[in-house]
């Protein structure tokens, strides 16, 4: 056997350290189908070559890309050189310079299934010569409409057959379907290929290291599990805003809207993990069934019922941030007539004896104020009003922020220094940049590691994608029964007037 891939030495880095313990990944090539679009560029092979930085890729690794376009193995590698220079972590391009080899190009048409049969055959050269061990994983990176011909012909070519200790593994991007019967189908798909365990559904948001946190804050510190139920959370609200708006994906964005595009999968990955029971161990299965759980404890709504529990609204024209910004039907390939929503809030109901009286409120926007990520939980005012009067204080609120600052931080009363007893809200803050050092990885880093590792925990499954659907089709489904139109927010605002009144009386948004 010739030489694996040739390793370089890692760059020191907390992140890494703490990953590298036993998680070391087999020898496997992995194959993008699609490798000619920008995720590859942007995310897939710079958070690859973040790994290498931190000594956490397999010694023996290829990358195949897969794609019509005529691409030469050179060109495709200058292609991603120029996406790591531009989009990687520092000191990455050095790392890609070594592993440069391990990079090749498949010629192809997806439907192709010829196109197939010679990759089987190229990827047991690939194991010939680097030593990847017969073990593969599929990525599809390429729209959805292309996903049945991937699948079929994976399957037809024994692509997707584990045999002899082998692993054959599929990543699968968002969107998981646009409604419960098409995300039906398409796991009726991937399930011809491929067995469940085999399939690694990926939504980076998972991977993120607070929304990884968020069980380690709950099950290894025993100062908030105690309290993580109605007894003592008042509402819990979760926002996921943008300052951007939809520019030339206004196609696109026309036939999902953000509850497709972001409630549907983002906001609801992030529900059920501040929201779950603790899992018998922190294993794939353990974690996911819990996680399913949550979602099959929030009931669909009757179409009577959407109104009161949800609030849509569009973008209109404003000046933000120094710029006059179009409305959303000014925008390239919406409708002028468009009803698809921009902003979309829901109140969510947890049906479980942990979360019976506690709402749980989801928001998410474009051309809102700033680009943040967080959660928000409130916790209720003290029974006895003690201090200044009697006046309620504001609620103690822990705060875990996604992104872009990650961290956690938690709100309290504090006495002002003086003869008189005065109180105001200060706030603890960690922050994993502060705290830790060095760079915090993609969240594509690390769920490419646990798919190369088979681990699932990080990835949605098929029954979990289904029941978030179910619950958001009612949404829906109400929405187009309602002869109300979305209501307009000016661009640069956190949205209409009127979603405040779901979270009810004594209640507001929190302003990030």
């Amino acid at each position: 056997m010739a030489n694996p891939t040739a390793t370089v030495p890692s760059t020191s880095n907390p992140f890494g350290d703490e990953l590298r313990g036993a998680r070391t990944a087999k020898p496997c090539s992995l194959v993008i189908f699609g490798a000619t679009g920008d995720l590859t560029k942007r995310k897939l092979v710079p958070s690859l070559m973040g790994l290498a930085k931190d000594g956490l890729l397999p010694p023996a690794f290829a990358v195949v890309g897969f794609a019509r376009r005529p691409w030469t193995d050179d060109g495709f590698r200058t292609e991603l050189a120029d996406g790591v220079k531009s989009f990687g972590r520092p000191d990455t391009g050095t790392h890609f310079d070594a592993l440069a080899d391990a990079f090749s190009f498949h010629q192809s048409d997806f439907g192709e299934t010829a196109g197939y049969q010679a990759l089987a055959k190229k990827l047991d050269q690939i194991d010939r010569t680097r030593g990847t061990a017969g073990n593969r994983i599929f990525y599809l990176a390429t729209p959805p409409s292309s996903y049945s011909a991937i699948l079929q012909n994976l399957a037809a070519t024994g692509l997707s057959t584990e045999k002899d200790g082998r692993f054959a593994r599929v990543i699968v991007e968002k969107p998981f379907g646009r409604d419960i019967v098409t995300a039906r189908a398409l796991n009726d798909q991937v399930r011809a290929a491929f067995h469940e365990r085999q399939v690694f559904r990926i939504d980076h948001y998972l991977g993120k290291e607070t929304v990884q946190n968020i069980l380690a804050l709950r099950f290894a510190n025993g100062i908030f599990e105690p309290l993580w139920n109605e007894k003592f959370v008042d509402h819990v609200q979760i926002t996921v805003a943008e300052s951007i708006g939809v520019g030339s994906r206004g196609g696109y964005f026309e036939e999902s809207g953000i509850i497709r595009d972001m409630i549907q999968n983002h906001l609801m990955q992030v529900l059920t993990l501040v929201a779950m029971e603790p899992p018998a161990a922190l294993a794939a299965e353990a974690v996911r069934d819990e996680k399913v759980k949550v979602l099959k404890a929030i009931r669909s709504f009757r179409p009577e019922e959407v109104d009161e529990a949800t609030v849509r609204a569009q973008y209109t024209r404003a000046s933000f941030a120094g710029e006059e910004c179009k409305g959303y039907r000014d925008e390239e390939g919406v409708a002028k007539d468009s009803v698809t929503e921009t902003y979309a809030a829901v109140r969510l109901q947890v049906n479980t004896w942990r979360w019976a009286n506690t709402p749980f409120i989801l928001r998410s926007g474009k051309r809102l104020p700033r680009r943040v990520t967080e959660v928000a939980i409130h916790f209720k005012q003290p029974p006895h009003l003690l201090f200044e009067g009697g006046k309620p204080l504001m609620p103690n609120v822990l705060l875990l922020r996604i992104q872009p600052d990650e961290g956690v931080a938690l709100r309290f009363g504090a006495k002002v220094p003086g003869p008189d007893v005065r109180i105001r809200d200060v706030r603890m803050d960690f922050r994993y940049g502060t705290a830790f050092g060095g760079e915090t990885a993609d969240a594509y880093e690390r769920l490419l590691l646990d798919a190369m590792l088979g681990d699932g925990t990080l990835f949605a499954r098929g029954d979990e994608v289904e029941e978030a659907w179910r619950i958001v089709d009612s949404i829906v489904a109400g929405w187009k029964q309602s002869n109300r139109r979305p209501d307009d927010y000016a661009c640069g605002t956190w949205g209409p007037e009127r979603a405040e009144r779901l979270l009810g009386a004594g209640r507001a948004w929190r302003k990030p």
